[in-house]
């Protein structure tokens, strides 16, 4: 290998790749990130608002937009996906697009990857989800009382009281927050929405209510003076409580962060360690004797993947990185599996189909494909707009615009949220498995333009239901071609169509519907909900919501498509993140769960990110 050549080439920059090369440039080591997209501070275009305008950095930076900034046409990539192989249930997705044959699916193809879209929610993972990577692997640095370390490491606090933040940082930290991280973490409750004393109340009725319905209520009282309302409080995450909750974000003094600030900042402060290659699109890794990974083939120029409405008549300009000791795959996971195929890493049967040589046959590549259930409770209040919202058009020069570019305060500070509840499903569950958040926009899922909707109604109230831990890993990604530049074909298989308990996923789906609408029917008693639009007065029995769970729901925590795990069980990736029949070749990203964690995503893929680095780095050494 050329003396300057990188040791690391890692492909995606999102939050696990792009975790991972800033830490390893640290620690003193040349890395090249290689990502398809460019800098969205840096970046122009428009969105479904101002589709012929330039909406870029406000998209990005504000972070009540975050639903604009997953629809701009200079960051978006747009995967169409089936959530059913059978097209005449597919069909009965309002959302299904024809054309498209499929859902739409918003992923980002940028400097940060998702976390430059995303709505900003930073929720710890429980425990047990990593305990159960410990007990299937045999290696206890998976631990999760150890995991937590990796939260720690990156989170910068402060959405806890100073007296917290104070004993934490002279080692008294019951919390388990991090107070010096590179992740700063903050809360922003839109109190402005309360202005209105009748409205007020209600709400406050509303949260209180929500808490009350979760489990023991004495034991919720207790929990919440100790947690204030905290759920990534060390103590809740490791006794799996559960109970109302606020949502901390990711945020800046309220602007977004995430890990385009940490790659932009290490490689500001190493840039002879650290090379950002933008515009740079992954078509297949490099391979040596002993099917050892040496570097990365890749396409250079902009929008080129075709998720991203690119010109199929710009092909880009070939080129190609080596690696001197390792490549790392952290490209999401649609398109990490989608890599590995296109460099023969795979079912044999699948790539053969494509013509292409067959370097390592790992049927589970693609496979356990996983994410949670998504419903919207969709309710029209009897006033014209929330005060909060009064005059917003989601732009530049509003007066919330303004609030929030003066003073960061307002609604434009927070990402819309409002009330929040972690619960269980059924009482006996180990682990808290519903999320139920409400929202002041109407919301129902994704689809082309939703984020105009989303800016246009300003008197709604949804809440969203979030079912984790599901029951199905039967979804898959194949490919749809050989060309690098096709995304590949996604099938979530939901339901009836996907592994066995598919009904204990509905039905705790059902719950979550019932708990949100029994919450909000002291506004509608009260006459502030005019009426309920989804799923509607008429859909009230339990087998009337079951349909209109399957027909609607959605999701967005895409993951666990190149699984750690034997390979005869259908594993990808060995406990250290390498790539089963491969040197050299490791994934950090989205992909690498057997099972997807906790509630949210995002936390768990940073804590990836951090834990490849320590792996890496600790055989460097060795």
């Amino acid at each position: 290998m050329a003396g300057n050549d990188p040791e690391f080439v890692v492909v995606g920059s999102g939050a696990g790749g792009g975790t991972l090369a800033a830490r390893l440039a640290e620690a003193g080591h040349r890395v090249t990130l290689l990502e398809a997209g460019g800098d969205p501070r840096k970046l122009q275009g428009g969105d479904p608002i101002d589709p012929g305008g330039n909406r870029l950095p406000d998209d990005y930076d504000v972070p009540v937009f975050h639903a604009m900034a997953s629809e701009n046409e200079a960051m978006a990539w747009n995967f169409f996906v089936r959530h059913y192989a059978d097209t005449a249930q597919q069909r009965r997705d309002p959302k299904y697009v024809e054309a498209r044959d499929g859902v739409l699916y918003p992923r980002a193809g940028t400097l940060g990857g998702c976390t430059a879209h995303n709505a900003l929610v930073l929720l710890a993972p429980h425990n047990a989800d990593w305990d159960e990577i410990a007990d299937l692997t045999g290696d206890r640095s998976w631990e999760g009382r150890k995991m937590r370390g990796y939260f720690q490491r990156i989170e910068n606090c402060h959405h806890r009281l100073f007296p917290y933040r104070w004993l934490g940082k002279l080692g008294i930290n019951w919390t388990r927050h991090g107070w010096s991280g590179w992740l700063r973490t903050e809360k922003e409750m839109p109190e402005a929405v309360l202005r209105d004393k009748a409205r007020k109340t209600m709400l406050l009725d509303a949260a209180i209510d929500a808490f009350e319905r979760c489990d023991d209520p004495v034991e919720q009282a207790r929990w919440w003076f100790k947690s204030q309302l905290d759920p990534n409080d060390w103590r809740r995450v490791r006794d799996n409580i559960s109970g109302a909750c606020y949502a901390p974000m990711t945020t800046s003094r309220h602007r977004r962060t995430g890990a385009r600030e940490r790659v932009m900042d290490v490689a500001c402060k190493y840039p002879d360690r650290l090379t950002v290659e933008l515009n740079a699109l992954a078509t297949r890794v490099l391979f040596g004797e002993g099917n050892r990974a040496v570097g990365v083939e890749y396409l250079k120029g902009e929008r080129l993947y075709r998720a991203s409405g690119g010109a199929a008549g710009n092909g880009g300009e070939l080129r190609t990185v080596n690696a001197s000791r390792e490549v790392i795959l952290a490209g999401g996971a649609f398109n990490t599996p989608q890599l590995l195929m296109l460099s023969g890493i795979g079912s044999r049967t699948l790539l053969e189909r494509h013509g292409i040589a067959v370097r390592v046959d790992l049927p589970g590549v693609g496979q356990n494909l996983q994410d949670r259930y998504e419903i919207g409770v969709v309710n029209r209040m009897d006033f014209s707009c929330w005060d909060i919202l009064e005059g917003a058009r989601f732009a530049k020069g509003d007066r919330q615009y303004g609030s929030w570019a003066d003073k960061r305060e307002g609604v434009y500070a927070t990402n819309g949220l409002v009330l929040a509840t972690i619960k269980r499903s059924l009482r006996e569950r180990r682990v808290p498995d519903l999320f139920c958040f409400a929202m002041l926009s109407r919301f129902y899922g994704y689809f082309p333009n939703y984020s105009k909707v989303v800016a246009e109604s300003l008197n709604y109230l949804t809440w969203a239901v979030l079912k984790g831990y599901t029951n199905n890993r039967a979804g898959e990604i194949t490919l749809r071609s050989a060309d690098p530049r096709d995304p590949p074909s996604i099938n979530f298989r939901y339901f009836g169509e996907g592994s066995a308990g598919y009904d204990e996923d509905l039905d705790a789906v059902v719950d979550g519907v019932k708990f949100v609408r029994e919450v909000t029917e002291p506004l509608r008693q009260a006459g502030l909900i005019a009426e309920e639009e989804l799923p509607g007065p008429r859909v009230h029995t339990d087998d009337q919501i079951r349909e209109y769970v399957r027909d609607n729901a959605w999701g967005h925590h895409a993951s666990c498509t190149c699984p750690i795990g034997a390979m005869d069980r259908g594993g990808v990736l060995t406990s250290d993140f390498r790539v089963h029949g491969t040197r050299g070749l490791r994934v950090a990203d989205a992909s690498v769960f057997p099972r997807i964690p906790g509630l949210f995503l995002v936390s768990a893929v940073y804590m990836i990110g951090e834990k490849a680095a320590d792996v890496i780095l600790t055989e460097v050494r060795r």
